[in-house]
């Protein structure tokens, strides 16, 4: 017999924070597709087991799994095997048993009529898939940096082609937006934001070695051609469908975005601050528009940056660009007692001792530890 736990696709922690993992740029969305159509695949094949019928409101998108040009281009060979390997499993657990043959069925009175020849189908010709667009043709110096290359101390190779416009460099805490061109030495490209026509943006320390350190090299409107050693790429025998040895890429750097700044009173709540039973401190930065409060099962979206008393943040969805939805109940205390004080549209700034946050000690390793400040603002109850 089957077993089929229930599918979700896993943040990897307690608050929305982004992973640090080595990958291409353009396969952060995707793989987020990815998952979400599988886990809606499996949900589908439950409620026609449940219900012996279709979700029309859900069985409609997976479609796309099939057909979306656009998603298979930002597949690689592991994203593909992992989606096709998931979905089979999922059929396999629906597979019913096989109908008996015609041969072994009792001769009915139809069986006459099925005799009769049946006419001649209409002919139709297959409509052909659309064709892939061609790759991004390799440079001349694809396999190895000219000798004009200026080569670091790591061993990253680099040349400019377009002088950049802007005069600060990203730092560890940026993000920033870039559009690139990946290659193997062989010529064969295996990565284009250019080819889907879209930039790609990220944490400068989100990516591998080589993309780190020649980020910070550059200034915006810049373009170079880098030659990243294996080393500080994917290394000789990565993951399956990741490249291999060497890589060149041509790599535009579009935008710098900073993270907010750490506020002037990080380190400890002004006196002004209101202070709960619980000792969480706070003080409201914008009045809200909302007359309700989210409750502790609710779902919320908001934006949020973290820092710890230090100044150094942590964590912030302001940076990413991006908002953070997740059930109240399913975050630390701090912030299920706080974001409950809050109506729609309103920003606060939070003081979380470290019994409200991780504690003095956390367990994890990277989990800001003490007590922790939060600007938060509440832009949906659901």
């Amino acid at each position: 017999m089957c077993q089929r736990p229930e599918p979700r696709c896993s943040t990897g922690s307690d608050w929305p924070a982004p992973v640090n993992r080595s990958v291409f740029p353009g396969e952060f969305s995707a793989f987020r597709q990815i998952c979400e159509l599988t886990v809606s695949r499996v949900k589908v094949d439950r409620y026609r087991d449940s219900n012996n019928g279709p979700a029309p409101e859900i069985d409609s998108g997976l479609k796309t799994i099939a057909v979306s040009p656009k998603l298979s281009r930002h597949m690689n060979h592991s994203a593909k095997f992992s989606l096709i390997a998931v979905v089979a499993l999922g059929a396999a657990c629906n597979k019913k048993p096989a109908e008996p043959s015609s041969a072994e069925a009792e001769k009915s009175p139809a069986a006459s009529v099925a005799e009769t020849p049946p006419p001649a189908a209409a002919t139709t010709t297959p409509t052909a898939a659309p064709a892939e667009p061609p790759g991004i043709p390799a440079p001349s110096d694809v396999a190895a940096a000219p000798k004009d290359a200026k080569v670091t101390a790591s061993g990253l190779a680099t040349t400019v082609l377009t002088k950049g416009t802007g005069k600060e460099r990203p730092t560890d805490q940026d993000q920033v937006k870039v559009h690139y061109t990946g290659w193997t030495t062989d010529g064969k490209m295996f990565d284009s934001s250019v080819q889907r026509g879209e930039p790609t943006k990220f944490g400068v320390t989100q990516v591998i070695a080589g993309w780190t350190e020649a980020l910070k090299l550059m200034v915006v409107g810049e373009k170079r051609r880098l030659w990243i050693p294996a080393k500080l790429a994917y290394g000789e025998t990565p993951r399956m469908g990741a490249p291999s040895g060497n890589l060149t890429f041509d790599v535009e750097l579009l935008e710098i975005i900073a993270p907010p700044k750490a506020p002037e009173d990080v380190s400890a709540p002004p006196a002004t601050a209101k202070k709960t039973a619980s000792g969480l401190r706070y003080r409201v930065l914008k009045k809200g528009t909302g007359a309700n409060h989210p409750k502790a099962t609710d779902r919320v979206t908001v934006h949020y940056s973290g820092w710890t008393t230090d100044g150094k943040m942590f964590d912030s969805s302001v940076a990413r660009g991006e908002p953070a939805s997740f059930s109240l109940n399913g975050v630390i205390k701090g912030w299920t007692e706080g974001v409950q004080l809050m109506v729609e549209g309103e920003k606060v700034r939070f003081w979380i001792p470290a019994a409200l946050a991780y504690g003095d000690k956390p367990a994890r390793p990277g989990t800001p530890s003490g007590m922790l400040v939060f600007d938060i603002e509440l832009l949906q109850i659901r």
